[in-house]
């Protein structure tokens, strides 16, 4: 079923996920709603939060792209990360490590707007898959940075925030109210 994406002002973008302390057929049925809800919108990943669920859940559907490649390593060794997808993404938490990488952004809340976003390059991931089992990776390129987008998205946190200044000024003003300030 294809959910309702919330949109920029919708409080439960603000809100902070809750834990997800067991994989239940609700939490199944919100994973796959939530993945055809995504595909739909022809995004790269959804929180919990853009449908309006306060979680700790994301999916992503992140194709490898010649402009912007991506990189998955599991134990050490090159992984086939294009095969994992849709991947679902419970509890997550992430260390980003090496160089920060200024790119381009959108968000499936934030239609029609995009912003120049520094992110980690690469990270290293731990979560639970939908099936309940730990996943532990890490990932670069645009895959590590939909990692990090997604989990912002969990913790209350937009892209928005973290935009440079010179995006933050060109936001039209009932975006760049919503800006958090800069800590």
């Amino acid at each position: 079923m294809i959910l309702e994406i919330t949109t920029f002002d919708h409080p439960a973008l603000r809100t902070p996920g809750s834990r997800i302390p067991a994989i239940t057929d609700r939490i199944r049925s919100i994973a796959a709603d939530m993945i055809e809800t995504m595909r739909d919108a022809e995004g790269l990943g959804l929180a919990a939060q853009q449908v309006g669920l306060p979680l700790q859940m994301f999916v992503l559907d992140v194709p490898q792209m010649k402009k912007r490649p991506s990189a998955m390593w599991i134990d050490g060794h090159p992984a086939d990360f294009e095969a994992l997808m849709p991947l679902v993404l419970i509890n997550t938490e992430v260390e980003p490590f090496g160089d920060t990488l200024l790119e381009g952004e959108g968000c499936l809340s934030f239609p029609e707007l995009s912003a120049d976003i520094p992110r980690a390059f690469s990270v290293r991931v731990k979560a639970l898959t939908l099936e309940g089992s730990p996943i532990e990776f890490e990932a670069d390129g645009l895959f590590a940075r939909a990692i990090q987008h997604e989990l912002d998205h969990t913790r209350g946190i937009l892209f928005i925030d973290r935009a440079v200044e010179e995006s933050r000024e060109a936001f039209p003003p009932d975006i760049r109210r919503l800006v958090l300030p800069t800590t």
